[in-house]
């Protein structure tokens, strides 16, 4: 099991099946909260359907194309951050993370996402780049790689269908050479 220190009540333990009664309780109770960004809550309907969710990142895993952890705030989850894949030829990933409404405003995903990429983007991985897309609405998402000191590299027009609507996206960049 591996497990990333954040701070002293908080730790990223990469996700496991036995998570996923806890997981699918976190996304259900946050349905309405997540839903205003993120395009797969119609497609989490069942505990079943996070037990497929975490099989993949578990291949994912094997596979070497990146690994999903939860954020164990205080014993509890409190959300998820991990990389949707690796291009291993160019070095590079991009980082997609989310967050229960009742976490958020604490400084944990930055902490997360900053312990991420200490341990395994820019440490264990030794990858040359990452990115952050967030929709520009986002403002509470976008606020994570602008304290962690992205840069913002540009904004990709009608990037995601969600739901009902088309939205823009922030691209934000960080190079190993510019991580701390």
């Amino acid at each position: 099991m591996k497990v990333i220190p954040v701070h002293a009540d908080t730790v990223l333990r990469r996700l496991e099946m036995h998570d996923a009664k806890e997981m699918f309780w976190l996304t259900d109770t946050n349905r309405a909260h997540l839903r205003q960004w993120l395009p797969w809550l119609d497609y989490v309907t069942t505990e079943e359907d996070t037990r497929r969710f975490i099989s993949a990142t578990l291949d994912q895993d094997n596979r070497r194309q990146g690994t999903h952890f939860g954020i164990w705030h205080q014993g509890r989850l409190a959300g998820t951050v991990g990389v949707h894949n690796i291009d291993w030829t160019n070095r590079k990933t991009s980082i997609g993370y989310w967050l229960g409404a009742q976490y958020a405003g604490r400084g944990l995903m930055t902490e997360s996402v900053s312990a991420y990429l200490d341990h395994l983007i820019f440490g264990e991985w030794d990858l040359h780049r990452a990115t952050i897309h967030a929709a520009t609405e986002n403002h509470r998402s976008r606020a994570i790689p602008e304290r962690l000191g992205f840069k913002l590299e540009g904004i990709l027009r009608s990037n995601e269908f969600l739901y009902d609507h088309y939205v823009d996206h922030a691209v934000y960049g960080m190079l190993a050479s510019e991580w701390r």
